[in-house]
């Protein structure tokens, strides 16, 4: 059960116990009511813990890791400058509580839906039924990740309407997550706590974001001196079919996510495609990520349609929203590392060839590393153990080299990188049998 925050004598609220772990199934984000944002949040700043929760969590929600976790609810902003609540899942190693040296890591998970059955703070917890979502197997990452010592911040960074594929806001829901753990007292961290932030895929563009409007938006967090952003790039985000056909359940649940932040782009598509069409759409409301793709392979998009499909995509609404989620209009002032496979069928190596060149021509000091055996789904767990040494590098303090291109054959070549696989596998078995990664 959560509870409105009692702030009277420490100024910040209160942990409250979650006993709905104890049940065999919990409730989805849409109808739990600690989602729900307490009257009056508008007032408070970006970052307030307006509610928490303790939880448990569990790998596909059955196996219970032996990690101390909450829940934050928090006030972020939108696109547009409105309020808006979010949530983020902050984790200890077992048993533990933070010391103000330790680092915190802020990690966005491909949540890639617009479900809420995928967002982090119910994929992860106990009782969860989520079958096709990707963090229940970026938790695995996740408990390797915490070996390490660090705290660690999970945002819901689509907010709570799933707005997968959105600009910039999912940057401001990441950062305010940062700032919510920062403040939460259990956590027992400081201002002068070093923050890094890490993504793949989806959570990737979500942290692509966050890193471009530190400066502005959280200018005081100390990114830019200590720490790092590490991410895998997501710099394209298709609304309609791609041209490849296993990627369409995909691009369509980008899709769904984008109708939510742009009403103009939601009346464009209710213009043109047909109710059968609008049909397929709206079933993916309700789907797990897997789901979602396998339900739309070899779905063609483009037979619902009363105009061609060049002609829709050349619309002045479209233009503007590929405008829009292109990342890259700024440059971190940190140093960044940018993991991407040469032959990845979902993202094309050419345009985060691109985007790197806009960061480094904008003056951000970027580690690039191009691998040419790995492709989308393989990429993660080989450059984790790399990401992870260069983490700790920076939050060591070491000073990064100049901007560099690497193409390696395999990140897991080398010796340090198939010791960090062996780690990584350790660390899964061990969260297989419920002990910590």
């Amino acid at each position: 059960m959560s509870t409105e925050p009692d702030t009277a004598s420490t100024g910040r609220p209160r942990a409250s116990a979650d006993h709905a772990d104890s049940e065999s199934i919990i409730a989805i984000p849409s109808v739990d009511p600690f989602y729900r944002a307490p009257a009056g949040f508008e007032r408070a700043k970006p970052g307030t813990v307006l509610r928490s929760r303790e939880v448990t969590l569990a790998l596909f929600g059955v196996i219970r890791q032996k990690v101390s976790a909450w829940q934050l609810l928090y006030r972020t902003t939108s696109l547009d400058g409105a309020a808006r609540v979010a949530v983020t899942t902050v984790v200890l190693p077992v048993g533990g509580r933070a010391r103000p040296q330790r680092a915190l890591l802020s990690y966005q998970c491909a949540i890639d839906a617009v479900s809420d059955r995928c967002f982090p703070s119910y994929v992860l917890r106990a009782g969860a039924r989520a079958v096709g979502s990707v963090p229940q197997f970026e938790f695995m990452i996740i408990l390797y990740a915490l070996r390490r010592g660090w705290v660690l911040s999970l945002p819901d960074h689509e907010g709570m309407n799933g707005q997968w594929g959105a600009p910039i806001e999912p940057g401001y829901c990441t950062l305010d997550g940062v700032r919510a753990a920062l403040s939460f007292e259990p956590l027992d961290l400081a201002d002068t706590t070093p923050v890094a932030l890490w993504g793949y895929s989806g959570g990737g563009l979500a942290t692509s974001w966050a890193a471009e409007v530190a400066a502005d938006y959280a200018p005081r967090t100390r990114y830019r001196r200590r720490c790092t952003r590490i991410t895998r790039r997501r710099s394209r985000v298709c609304i309609l079919p791609p041209q490849r056909h296993d990627l369409r359940g995909a691009a369509r649940n980008g899709g769904g996510g984008l109708r939510r932040t742009y009403p103009e782009l939601d009346r464009l598509v209710r213009e043109h495609v047909a109710a059968s069409g609008l049909e397929a759409l709206s079933s993916l409301h309700r789907k797990t990520t897997v789901h979602a793709v396998a339900s739309m392979v070899m779905h063609d998009l483009e037979r619902h349609l009363d105009i061609p499909m060049a002609d829709l995509l050349a619309t002045p609404e479209m233009v503007q929203v590929f405008q829009d989620i292109q990342p890259g209009k700024s440059a971190p002032k940190f140093p960044l590392l940018v993991v991407q496979a040469v032959h990845d069928p979902m993202i094309d190596v050419d345009d985060v060839d691109g985007q790197v060149r806009r960061y480094r021509a904008a003056g951000a000091n970027v580690t690039y590393i191009r691998d040419r055996l790995s492709e989308h789904l393989s990429l993660h767990p080989i450059a984790a153990p790399v990401t992870l040494d260069w983490l700790s590098d920076r939050f060591a303090g070491k000073p990064t080299d100049e901007s560099s291109t690497n193409t390696v054959w395999s990140l897991a070549g080398s010796l340090p990188g198939l010791r960090g696989l062996l780690g990584l596998a350790v660390s899964t078995g061990r969260a297989f049998a419920g002990r910590i990664g």
